[in-house]
């Protein structure tokens, strides 16, 4: 009697330690389970990030814009694009180089990036009161809009967030920190000619 007591015990015994281990077994499975399925998750929302940030830049890089044909010479000085400002009926040619006699023709690129691509396209002019000149540039205000076109990029729209006066020695609206977008900074002076006028302008949304 004693000995099948003892037996049963033992077999008691043994089976609480096979359910045990099987037990043990089974919760680590689970956990991998559950670690393989989060690695997953993460890998996935990664991946989808990634793909949502390529598209977003061939977006960007395949962009197409309006075309209009520039005309490449005014008054014997090379054009580099054609400024158009609708709020102050402003239609004028940006010559490439900057020089005193081409400032008496037209406006021109001062500075910085190249018309249309990433960066800040500066262009200066005289406070003229010719038809193409810079003598209304003091009328605009924040959210009015212009227009740069050129033969490579094509027909760009803008939107002005600032505008401000500067001392002639101040020469910060030229920086080029944009974070990759494209700006316009039109430069003129004031009627006294002691400060700049600063409009401001980047890429339309």
């Amino acid at each position: 009697m004693k000995t099948k007591n003892k037996k049963t015990i033992v077999n008691i015994f043994l089976v609480a330690i096979i359910l045990g281990i099987l037990t043990w077994f089974g919760i680590e499975k689970y956990k991998e389970e559950r670690i393989r399925d989060e690695n997953y998750k993460v890998q996935n929302v990664s991946t989808n990030v990634s793909n949502n940030e390529e598209e977003n830049e061939n977006k960007k890089i395949k962009k197409e814009y309006p075309k209009e044909e520039v005309v490449t010479e005014y008054k014997g000085y090379d054009v580099i694009a054609k400024l158009e400002i609708p709020e102050i009926n402003l239609e004028t040619y940006v010559l490439k180089t900057y020089s005193n006699a081409s400032l008496n023709i037209s406006v021109v690129r001062f500075w910085g990036a190249k018309p249309n691509t990433s960066g800040n396209f500066c262009i200066a002019g005289h406070n003229f009161k010719n038809k193409n000149m810079f003598h209304n540039l003091k009328n605009l205000s924040v959210g009015d809009n212009l227009l740069v076109i050129d033969n490579l990029v094509g027909k760009v729209e803008y939107e002005i967030y600032n505008v401000y006066k500067v001392l002639p020695e101040d020469v910060s609206c030229l920086s080029q920190e944009t974070n990759g977008r494209k700006e316009v900074t039109l430069i003129t002076c004031t009627n006294d000619s002691k400060e700049r006028i600063i409009v401001k302008a980047k890429e339309k949304e």
